[in-house]
């Protein structure tokens, strides 16, 4: 069992914490995940880096519905107009705006049909499931643990720079414009970060609070983890795309 898998045995300093929960970052992200590592190498073919931006594009469309259900928790009004600006980051300001938006841009490039996407119906069975999963914990858990679970966003800058610059090396059909959903990220998930982290370091002291904050990240890298799981499985090795999923012969309107 890795050490930060052990309970605690006892309440740590905020610094302490701080530290157990970027161990878990650095051996549990999807930054070490065998698809992540293929996308970014170019070892990925067209079909398959389609199959990823379709299927993440689900990921992204439910994140302002996390943050909504979130919000709508929060008794102080300042932690409210703080977390508000996710939504404004994700759904922008106004229609073509924001990262939703930006990440059509990048399936529109692929040469994914929108209204296939947009619609989800052909996305693998187990990135809903595991999407959903992240919104009902999100929903149903503390506003501590909560917040917690956000904080992926402390590691996401070095998967995005290795992304970007690995995609644009590799693969002839994505260019910096298919791409402009991740350079916003590179300061919006620092910015995120750093108040959820605060806030976590402040009102996690207990010795069950600590450790529930250190579950739900976990959980949290689960969830990502588990999303790239079936993309391999289903595209890369063995290569069994689930019935009705984007990819499957039998699917309708498989564009």
């Amino acid at each position: 069992m890795n050490d930060i898998d052990a309970p605690l045995q006892e309440p740590l300093s905020a610094e302490a914490l701080e530290a157990r929960l970027r161990s878990i970052g650095e051996q549990r992200y999807h930054h070490r995940h065998p698809f992540q590592l293929m996308l970014q190498n170019g070892e990925l073919d067209r079909r398959q880096v389609q199959a990823w931006a379709l299927n993440r594009y689900y990921y992204q469309a439910m994140i302002p519905h996390k943050d909504a259900s979130l919000i709508a928790r929060f008794d102080d009004p300042a932690l409210r107009r703080e977390w508000r600006s996710r939504l404004v980051d994700h759904d922008g300001e106004a229609e073509g705006e924001g990262g939703i938006a930006r990440w059509l841009m990048l399936t529109d490039g692929l040469g994914l049909d929108r209204d296939m996407v947009v619609s989800t119906r052909h996305i693998l069975p187990t990135t809903r499931f595991a999407v959903d999963a992240y919104i009902h914990f999100v929903r149903e858990r503390s506003v501590l643990e909560a917040i917690a679970s956000s904080l992926t966003e402390l590691f996401s800058p070095m998967v995005i720079g290795q992304r970007v610059s690995g995609m644009l090396k590799h693969y002839d059909f994505v260019s910096a414009e298919t791409l402009a959903y991740f350079e916003p990220r590179l300061t919006q998930a620092p910015r995120d970060a750093d108040m959820a982290l605060d806030y976590v370091k402040r009102h996690a002291r207990r010795l069950d609070q600590q450790q529930a904050v250190l579950d739900a990240l976990i959980f949290k890298c689960n969830v990502l983890w588990t999303q790239l799981d079936a993309l391999h499985h289903a595209y890369v090795a063995p290569g069994h795309v689930p019935p009705g999923a984007w990819g499957d012969t039998g699917a309708a309107d498989d564009r």
